[in-house]
C-alpha cells in the first residue's frame, strides 16, 4: 500500500473518530464525560487537520473553488427562507 492510500484511510478514519466524539460530546449526561468527550474532539479534528494540510502539500487532496454565481444563489436561497 502506498503512502497516499495509507493517508487516505487514516484521513478518513479520523472523519469517523470526529464524528463519534462530537455525538458523545451531545448525548453526554454529564459535565465530565461532556468534557473529555470534547477534548477528545479538538485532538481529534487538530490531527484530521494535519493530515488534510499534509495531503494538500503532496497534492494528493485537490480543492475546487466554489463559483462566485453559485454561493450568491445559495445566500439568496437561503436568506429567503
Amino acid at each position: 500500500m502506498e503512502d497516499r492510500e495509507l493517508m487516505e484511510k487514516e484521513l478518513l478514519i479520523e472523519k469517523g473518530v470526529c464524528d463519534l466524539y462530537m455525538h458523545g460530546a451531545i448525548e453526554s449526561t454529564t459535565k465530565e464525560v461532556h468534557c473529555a468527550f470534547k477534548e477528545a474532539l479538538n485532538t481529534s479534528l487538530d490531527i484530521q487537520n494535519k493530515l488534510y494540510n499534509l495531503m494538500k502539500e503532496k497534492g494528493w487532496y485537490q480543492t475546487e473553488c466554489a463559483d462566485s454565481q453559485k454561493i450568491s444563489q445559495a445566500k439568496q436561497k437561503f436568506q429567503n427562507q
